[in-house]
């Protein structure tokens, strides 16, 4: 299962607006369905022995993400067994670490090899607990996007640190592949998400009068063939690729009139789907579902019955962090931060507690519909809105 986190426009709204403050307007909303069957339960996960901690991906019955240390010394990436109830330290490259994503075994993240030294990407083993520096293209940094099965995609830089590309890493070999660019090696590409052996993102197009350097293109890339193919746009002159799920590539593109839209791409058919201009950022897809929004509400598009509607109750600013199945994880921002969780298929929208305080934030959200985020404690000072966040999930149960 795949996942991934997108920061999108809206996370200077977020962390404005789950910031602790007076406790102003309206109480949070109910944790509770529209349709009223389904509840969530609330759990804290603690940290790692300081006051913070948060939770960025799910797989199964782990948790992963990061948390201060005793002293709030240190940020240390962390996994959390579900079944155990127990954390773990997962360790550094040298300085600070957080962890990212999670699949099987794997826990994928960043790390500082030296306190004020660059990130590197580290990929760590939950059975043999043996943390690895995944490396780079030749020079200082690597960031990492997406992990699917036993890869790894993200950008890295090259030598010199004046060009970045994306890259694969296999997690069962330990290598790492430089996926290049539409402009050659001089080019820049970022890698933006993995499925089987196709990974997406976008290129810079060969510096020609008609194309200048900054103008990019969605590309997929084939693990196998070791082919980079060019999506095109929608009739413009950019685009980017954003995500994929099986064969379906969504981003965002310019028109041949130069509006911004949405756009899914089936790489099997070469079929071209203008999505509109609610879909203008953080594009996800599931199977048929595509999410995005449009710097205000977030809006789900199913490619089989081309329909589209709104995520929530139009209250406020909407953001999908994820999403699993018909199943969507994110953050409603009316004007403070409460976490959701949405269906696509019903509409169904339900709002996630926090742990005492007032503000919460979801991001991930796996196959079983639990959704991992984090939650304020309540307050020690009543003039606050919220006390320190703790990595939580929130585990559903059906109600009569």
């Amino acid at each position: 299962m795949r996942m991934r986190l997108r920061a999108g426009i809206l996370v200077g709204a977020g962390l404005l607006a789950v910031g602790a403050g007076p406790a102003h307007g309206a109480d949070a909303p109910s944790a509770e369905s529209a349709a009223g069957s389904v509840q969530y339960t609330v759990q804290d996960l603690g940290t790692l022995g300081g006051t913070r901690s948060e939770a960025t991906a799910i797989d199964g019955n782990t948790v992963v993400g990061s948390s201060l240390t005793s002293g709030d010394a240190a940020e240390h990436a962390f996994a959390y067994d579900l079944r155990r109830h127990t954390m773990t330290d997962l360790g550094t490259l040298g300085g600070s670490s957080r962890a990212t994503h999670v699949e099987g075994d794997y826990v994928v993240g960043e790390s500082n090899p030296s306190t004020d030294g660059p990130v590197h990407g580290f990929a760590y083993n939950t059975r043999t607990r043996r943390l690895v520096d995944i490396g780079t293209l030749g020079g200082s940094s690597t960031h990492i996007t997406d992990l699917s099965g036993d890869t790894v995609v993200g950008t890295s830089s090259l030598s010199g640190d004046t060009i970045t590309h994306a890259f694969a890493y296999s997690l069962r070999t330990r290598t790492m592949t430089d996926l290049g660019s539409l402009a050659g090696p001089s080019g820049h590409s970022t890698a933006a998400a993995v499925s089987g052996a196709t990974v997406v993102g976008s290129s810079s197009l060969p510096d020609t009068p008609d194309t200048p350097a900054s103008t990019t293109h969605g590309f997929a890339y084939n693990l196998r063939t070791r082919t980079m193919t060019d999506l095109g746009t929608l009739g413009g002159s950019s685009s980017t690729a954003n995500d994929i799920s099986g064969s379906t590539v969504v981003g965002q593109s310019r028109t041949a009139g130069n509006r911004l839209t949405g756009y899914a791409y089936d790489l099997r058919t070469g079929t071209r789907t203008d999505l509109g201009s609610h879909f203008l950022t953080a594009q996800l897809i599931s199977g048929s579902t595509v999410v995005g929004g449009d710097g205000m509400l977030s809006s789900s598009f199913d490619l089989t019955t081309h329909t589209s509607a709104v995520i929530g109750s139009g209250r406020g600013v909407t953001e999908v962090k994820q999403i699993t199945g018909k199943v969507m994880a994110g953050n409603n921002f009316a004007p403070n931060s409460f976490a959701f969780v949405a269906r696509a298929d019903n509409g169904d929208f339900t709002y996630l507690a926090s742990l005492g305080g007032r503000n919460s934030s979801a991001t991930q959200v796996d196959r079983n519909g639990v959704v991992a985020g984090k939650a304020a404690l309540a307050p020690a000072d009543p003039t606050n809105a919220n006390g320190p966040f703790h990595a939580a999930v929130w585990v559903p149960h059906t109600v009569a």
